[in-house]
């Protein structure tokens, strides 16, 4: 028995090293991955394609406007300017605010006309929420930043139609149940807030990953964790309203009342032309062309009719509302937005 088991052991023994010995074979073949791989090149091929095109597209148009590009100068030397506030005509405002560490001044001054038009309106004196603004302006530009493939600006600048689009699309609410306002210093700073925004739309460039929707929950992530998460509802005087509702119901304000003026010697006067600024991120073209001498005219009016008035920005922009007047041909008669103490004191609005 003991010599049987030692011949078994022998030839397992003889078979195991006979087993390992190598051999040389054809690759295995995988076709379900060859498959995955091909549908995946394809797919990148695709997005290569479409980011190509739009890489193009945006990069034609700068080439274009570069060669087209005009300045104007102006001698500032030989105008006479009011030196304070108090040489001017006051007309009805809510305190000034500032804006702080933040390149939302569009916003701060746009708001606080609004404010005098809701108090022209329907008599309400209500504090509006710059921030309100500021939060959905920056989801909009990050979503348009998104589908342009990041060619849409992403910067905290933009114009007073912001306000008009976001009021229109999510209406308003105090800004007392929407500070935007998370430090602990009570000023407002967004030099962290872009620092990461910047940083996640840069990894999202870079790595491809260009599912909409998923980089937009993590868009408002940020926004959420530096803003505060804004509110669904709008508490007023024992009632409770969708913010669209505030903004129609409370405050009487109708965002298609509202007119964009310019004056641009490039363009066609008493047409509609694009406002092609960096800050029109949107590339709105349905601003009012004006000559000098009737955009100047619309300020003068409606100072001297006690509407709460101001030019917004650098680029010449002012808002009207849309009543026709009866005396000069597709000039307005009423309110250019902006704030009315703006200028004073650098990065401050009303």
């Amino acid at each position: 028995m003991r010599y049987l088991s030692i011949i078994i052991l022998i030839a397992l023994g003889a078979g195991l090293a006979q087993a390992a010995d190598p051999v040389y074979r054809a690759k295995n073949e995988y076709p379900v991955l060859d498959q995955i791989e091909k549908a995946r090149d394809a797919w990148q091929a695709r997005r290569d394609s479409i980011r190509a095109a739009v890489d193009q597209r945006y990069e034609d148009e700068a080439e274009a406007k570069e060669d087209a590009r005009q300045e104007l100068r102006v001698d500032w030397s030989k105008v006479k300017s009011p030196k304070n506030p108090d040489q001017f005509q006051q007309v009805w405002h809510l305190p000034p605010t500032p804006q702080y560490y933040t390149g939302t001044c569009w916003a701060f001054c746009s708001v606080s006309y609004m404010e005098a038009e809701a108090k022209r309106l329907s008599g309400q004196e209500v504090k509006l929420s710059e921030m309100w603004v500021v939060y959905w302006e920056y989801v909009e530009k990050c979503r348009a930043y998104l589908e342009s493939f990041g060619h849409t600006p992403l910067a905290q600048g933009s114009q007073d139609h912001g306000t008009l689009e976001v009021f229109r699309k999510y209406g308003a609410v105090p800004r007392d149940q929407y500070a935007g306002l998370k430090w602990e210093h009570g000023m407002h700073d967004h030099t962290p807030l872009m620092k990461e925004l910047k940083g996640f739309l840069d990894w999202v460039l870079a790595s491809g990953t260009w599912e909409r929707e998923q980089n937009m929950t993590y868009v408002r992530a940020i926004l959420d964790k530096h803003l505060g998460t804004p509110p669904a509802e709008v508490r007023f005087e024992g009632r409770v309203y969708t913010p669209k509702a505030f903004l129609s119901d409370v405050l009487g304000l109708d965002m298609d009342d509202y007119v964009g003026c310019v004056s641009r010697m490039n363009e066609p006067f008493h047409t509609r032309v694009l406002l092609d600024v960096t800050d029109n991120w949107r590339r709105k073209d349905d601003y009012l062309n004006l000559p000098l001498s009737e955009f100047y005219a619309v300020i003068k009016d409606a100072v001297r009719n006690g509407y709460s008035v101001s030019i917004g920005g650098d680029n010449s922009e002012a808002y009207v509302a849309s009543s026709a007047s009866p005396t000069a041909p597709r000039a307005m008669t009423t309110a250019c937005t902006s704030s009315a103490t703006r200028s004073w004191g650098g990065r401050t609005g009303s």
